[in-house]
């Protein structure tokens, strides 16, 4: 053996036995060496690196840190952070999301995982001086999941995990007998249903029959000996459903929690939401095992929720809700009315109660300094979970709280304007999405109202809908055109999609921070909690208001400001909107590039578009004037006209009434731009199709009913979609186009005469050749040639484009534009063609594409980027390829999606055209558009 290899030799000897040294002296700390390698290394130059998946956090110290979102979800970021912060956090650990990905695909956590976890675990029984299942002492540990992203309620949770038929009297030697049973039964419920699949209604019926032998109502009324009963009967009730026993082992307790938090990822309430949200399915969630902290041990206990904002309104005060000598679960599931935590928490029938502040001022000076000092940390409004436990404040969970849009835009410029964030950061944290709902109506308490109760005002707006009582009925009515109010004794995850398909919810129970008051604040939806006077009868599908008695199907109103509750149909009005809007909309305006235009077909339309901000107009249908009751015949003389005198003559009768139409919207966007869409839909669309209307119609052209049968039979199309239509009845019938075209310029010629500054564009839709174009631009050129002629003087002078809405179209821009003054994307109908799909039937199929996962988002809803992207992205460059001065805009439904405003931005049009009430949103998403590069 050379000398090289001898000292090798005797330097891994050496190194040998050093580790066994090692190893003999600190077995654990060798068993979490080997549970390391077994979990995996990263090499980092000649170090190996361990790819840590189980985080600690607590005693002021952490191993992630709120930058590790992606991996340690908001809430296992936020309890690092706050530990990092020294903020009073019950100990634990983070199963971080690369966990879930594994535990989908394998169903099951692999041996090295487990040994991490007892290792994470022995670190919070130092913490606290307890052991997991200890029978004298034990430890217990609550088991949350905790996506990247807030999903309240739409995971699975485990509370008092650790608790057996021995230690549950050893946490009775710690507490009380009644508090430990308590929390036993709580434990069994919640596991039982969570993770053994047990109903939880078979557990609720056990306590509802309990309750009734003892005569009292309240949970808190029973006890100890009342909740050791219950208990038995629920492990009873396990075995019988399960056909095994509750698992006692608590190392068993908790592999089956952690297991079903991390496939409650998969449930149908949690894919719903984020569907609903546009949360990826990918992500993932991490699970949070964190020590128990107990608000249910006695009167110097409680457990609440308090935001650091007012969550409806946005302004500045805490508020917030707790329960004493209550978990948590009492809080957010709604079963008991909680009481405002100060003043400034108090809402309707909670003016008596009293405050926090007022029965433990100590713990509620702590938490409004904790809570301040977490806003100022996350310079965002926070929604912090806290406990009392003896007397101790403990915050087991932050996180950025969910408001209202109007809270929403409060708190960004309130933030701005005490210098915690720029307008920059502002404008990116308010949802351009939710300014949609922002606009909605509110009550008109202008006549009488017969309010039937008061509750609490949850989310802000107005609702009107016929009552239903369960979530399926609730989405079955809405799918059916129907407006609902879902009315609930509480909700529950499980009610999402109800929630989301009615119009407001209204609850019996509950307070501010309840399931419903949380879940319908994020939709954005009008909400009224904690009905107290309210009894619901679901057998009889009905419920009473004192002597009032309302039925499935009758109609009520809330009030999501005031939480009343009205009889009937209230009328409604348009929202006044604060300063805090306009202050949000001056910013966006100042750094947006796209411009955004509006769809109106009315002076009305108009009006209210621009004072939305709206920047011209980008579509005005001029066919939806021809179905006006006093035009509509003179159309169908037009269309059923038997020559081209005939025809011409109607036209002649239409012409004022056009011009009159556009005069009106001409003076409503004075010095805007005005994109006028010449005649679009097939014209079968305007002639009658019951019997009854075609034998007026028969009567009113002086024709049989047989003639004019025929004359409908030859205009029927088997694909109207892709048949006479657009540009096509221009080709076909010029002297329609013409007419409109001297429609246009006649008004504007009129208009300008009297000082109004007018900019017409006429667009002629449904092109696909050159021909078609070239053609029809010619007859606008002349038309408007001989109405300049016939008003010497005048400046007007409309330009004229086409709407770039066939694919062959997109594809042979380059020529197209060669005859076009600008573009403008249709993308409803790019879309229709391009997926050969029609809006009109797509209802049917498409959510199955959606659930399934084949479409990502509903390409109708936001624009289809790799694939109709790529057509307005063609029709782009190569249209400015041949005139680099060509204006480009979209006015389909998409330039009111932010997601496709983010392309089309990127793609470099000029400007979005959308519905009036979507303006305000197309501008925030324009300079999110901008701002994010």
């Amino acid at each position: 053996m050379t000398a090289r290899r001898k000292s090798a030799a005797r330097k891994g000897a050496a190194a040998r036995k050093k580790g066994a040294r090692k190893k003999k002296a600190a077995p654990r700390k060798a068993a979490r060496r080997s549970a390391a390698k077994r979990s995996g290394t990263r090499k980092s130059g000649s170090r190996a690196r361990v790819a840590r998946r189980v985080f600690s956090f607590g005693d002021g110290r952490a191993d992630g840190r709120v930058g590790m979102r992606d991996l340690l979800g908001g809430k296992g970021a936020n309890l690092a952070e706050m530990s990092r912060l020294g903020i009073p956090v019950p100990p634990g650990f983070t199963i971080s999301t690369q966990v879930c990905g594994e535990f989908q695909k394998s169903g099951r956590l692999s041996r090295a995982i487990k040994s991490d976890i007892l290792t994470a675990l022995t670190r919070v029984e130092r913490s606290l001086g307890r052991r997991f299942g200890d029978p004298s002492d034990p430890l217990l540990v609550s088991v949350r999941s905790g996506a990247r992203v807030s999903m309240p309620g739409m995971m699975d949770t485990v509370l008092n995990l650790g608790l057996n038929d021995v230690t549950v009297r050893g946490l009775a030697k710690r507490a009380d007998a009644r508090f430990a049973w308590d929390s036993y039964r709580r434990f069994i419920q919640m596991y039982g249903d969570v993770v053994l699949g047990v109903p939880r209604d078979v557990f609720e019926d056990c306590i509802s029959d309990l309750k009734q032998d003892r005569g009292v109502y309240l949970d808190t009324d029973l006890q100890a000996e009342d909740w050791q009963s219950v208990v038995k009967q629920f492990l009873d009730l396990v075995e019988s459903h399960t056909g095994r026993g509750f698992p006692q082992d608590p190392t068993e307790q908790l592999w089956g929690a952690v297991g079903a938090v991390f496939r409650s990822w998969g449930n149908e309430r949690a894919r719903v939401y984020r569907r609903l949200n546009d949360i990826s399915d990918d992500w993932g969630t991490a699970v949070n095992v964190q020590a128990m902290v107990f608000g249910n041990m006695g009167d110097d206990c409680a457990t609440g929720v308090v935001f650091t904002r007012d969550p409806s309104t946005g302004r500045n005060h805490l508020y917030g809700e707790y329960l004493k000598n209550a978990q948590g679960e009492d809080v957010v599931a709604g079963v008991r009315t909680p009481q405002p935590i100060d003043a400034d928490s108090r809402q309707g029938h909670a003016q008596q109660l009293p405050t926090l502040e007022e029965e433990m001022p100590r713990a509620y000076r702590e938490l409004r300094r904790l809570c301040g000092r977490l806003e100022a940390h996350y310079r965002e409004m926070q929604d912090i979970e806290f406990t009392i436990e003896a007397g101790q404040l403990w915050l087991p969970q932050t996180r950025t709280g969910k408001r209202t849009p109007s809270a929403s835009v409060q708190v960004a410029v309130d933030l701005v304007r005490e210098r915690r964030i720029t307008r920059e950061e502002a404008l990116l944290r308010v949802d351009a999405t939710s300014l949609d709902q922002l606009l909605h109506p509110t009550l008109d308490r202008s006549g009488s109202l017969e309010v039937l109760t008061t509750g609490l005002g949850a989310s802000p707006g107005a609702a009107v809908g016929k009552v239903v009582f369960d979530a399926e009925t609730a989405e079955a009515r809405a799918k059916g055109g129907e407006k609902v109010i879902l009315v609930r004794m509480e909700t529950s995850p499980e009610d999402i999609v109800g929630m989301h398909a009615s119009e407001g919810v209204l609850t019996a129970t509950g307070g501010m921070t309840s399931h419903a008051a949380v879940v319908a604040r994020g939709m954005g939806k009008c909400c009224v909690v904690g009905c107290s006077e309210m009894q619901i009868d679901l057998e009889a599908r009905s419920l009473q208001i004192g002597e009032r008695r309302v039925r499935e199907g009758d109609h009520l109103t809330l009030d999501g400001a005031t939480g009343d509750v009205i009889l009937g149909s209230a009328p409604t009005v348009l929202p006044e909107l604060g300063g805090a809007f306009e202050s949000l909309m001056k910013w966006a305006d100042k750094f947006r590039k796209l411009r955004v235009r509006t769809n109106a077909d009315t002076p009305q339309d108009a009006a209210v578009a621009r004072s939305f901000g709206a920047e011209g107009i980008g579509l005005c249908r001029t066919e939806h004037m021809f179905f006006e009751p006093a035009r509509i015949l003179a159309v169908r003389r037009m269309i059923l006209a038997g020559g081209d005198s005939e025809r011409q003559r109607a036209l002649d009768g239409l012409l004022p009434m056009q011009r009159t139409d556009f005069e009106g919207i001409f003076r409503a966007m004075e010095g805007l731009p005005v994109t006028v869409r010449l005649l679009d839909p097939p014209l079968h669309e305007f002639l009658p199709h019951d019997e009854d209307e075609k034998a007026e119609l028969a009567r009113e052209l002086g024709i049989s009913l047989a003639v004019l049968r025929a004359k409908l039979e030859a205009l029927h199309e088997f694909n109207p979609m892709l048949g006479h239509r657009g540009c096509r009845l221009g080709v076909s019938y010029p002297e329609i186009y013409a007419m409109q075209v001297r429609a246009i310029a006649e008004a504007a010629c009129r208009v300008a005469a009297d000082g109004v500054r007018v900019k017409p564009e006429i667009m002629i839709p449904l092109v696909a050749t050159e021909g078609e174009l070239e053609r029809l631009r010619a007859l606008c050129e002349k038309t408007i040639a001989d109405v300049r002629a016939a008003h010497p003087g005048t400046r007007v002078r409309p330009v004229i484009g086409t709407m770039i809405e066939v694919p062959r179209a997109a594809l042979t821009a380059d020529v197209i534009a060669r005859h076009a003054d600008f573009f403008s994307f249709g993308t409803n109908d790019l879309t229709q063609m391009g997926y050969a799909l029609s809006r009109d039937d797509v209802g049917r199929f498409l959510p199955d594409y959606l659930d399934r996962g084949i479409l990502e988002d509903d390409p109708f809803v936001s624009i289809d980027v790799s694939g109709i992207g790529q057509l307005v992205e063609i029709g782009a460059s190569r249209g400015r390829a041949t005139r680099p001065g060509l204006k480009l805009g979209v006015c389909g439904e998409h330039g009111g999606d932010p997601k496709s405003v983010l392309f089309f931005a990127r793609v470099g049009l000029d400007y979005v055209s959308c519905s009036p009430y979507r303006v305000p949103l197309a501008r925030l998403a324009a300079a999110q558009a901008a701002l994010s590069g």
